[in-house]
């Protein structure tokens, strides 16, 4: 999930998707690698200073596994939790052998095969973690809010995209753009989902995620909107997207 803009949602898309999928049988990973740890907060796993995190994973090599926390009450969902140490990641990185790939070797030494999908929430920068993200992934999604400003910087972020497909991750493809914050009583919310649909086509969702105060509450009680309000517009757009995201991966498959 990476978007080097902030608020445009995709903690909550990546906690909100993936204990969708979880909900409907899939076993899920959240990756946090946002040194701000909301979604481990979310997810309510333990990020508090001294927990062993991500930042150990890709500065001192400990193993994924050993910081992999169930997330409690939800059967099939995982977290592998962010502290506030990843704040100094991007510096003590830099002088790293192989520092673009240290999540990818993380990931690769890990035994992904018992998760069906591995959902990375990266910072809102365009930094190392998010390479690091980038590098270790297959797909990108992007959740882009339906705002004034929303396609400013992501010329960027595509850049960005490309580049560490050539040079780092051949097999990294922008996949999925997901519309969040809509509200449909402006004509803006309209304008800005209709250029991004003109943009770039299939690439985007046909589900759009409204502006739902239910959504915004839901992490501050260590849950996502799936559990805390199931019945909310929120938690329906975002079970509707999970959905869609599942069918088109059934559908690859399929066609591979």
């Amino acid at each position: 999930m990476a978007n080097q803009k902030g608020g445009v949602g995709k903690t909550t898309t990546s906690v909100n998707l993936a204990a969708a999928l979880s909900m409907h049988g899939q076993r899920v990973l959240v990756v946090d690698l946002d040194p701000q740890g909301n979604a481990s907060t979310a997810l309510a796993t333990d990020h508090r200073a001294g927990t062993p995190s991500v930042y150990q994973v890709l500065v001192d090599d400990l193993s994924l596994a050993s910081i992999v926390k169930p997330v409690p009450d939800m059967p099939g969902l995982f977290c592998a939790p962010a502290t506030l140490d990843l704040a100094g990641a991007e510096i003590e990185l830099v002088p790293m052998v192989g520092r673009e790939t240290r999540l990818k070797r993380a990931l690769s030494s890990f035994d992904s095969m018992e998760f069906d999908y591995i959902f990375i929430d990266c910072p809102p920068s365009l930094g190392l973690l998010t390479v690091n993200a980038m590098a270790a992934a297959q797909e990108v999604l992007i959740p882009i809010q339906c705002e004034y400003y929303a396609l400013e910087g992501l010329s960027q972020l595509l850049q960005n995209v490309e580049l560490v497909r050539v040079h780092l991750n051949q097999t990294l493809a922008l996949s999925t753009i997901l519309l969040t914050m809509y509200d449909g009583r402006t004509r803006l919310a309209s304008q800005v989902a209709d250029e991004v649909r003109s943009h770039f086509g299939d690439t985007v969702l046909s589900s759009v995620i409204p502006r739902s105060v239910r959504v915004s509450e839901a992490p501050s009680y260590g849950q996502s909107v799936m559990t805390y309000d199931p019945g909310s517009s929120g938690a329906m757009a975002y079970m509707e997207a999970a959905r869609e995201i599942a069918y088109r991966a059934a559908t690859v498959a399929g066609a591979s």
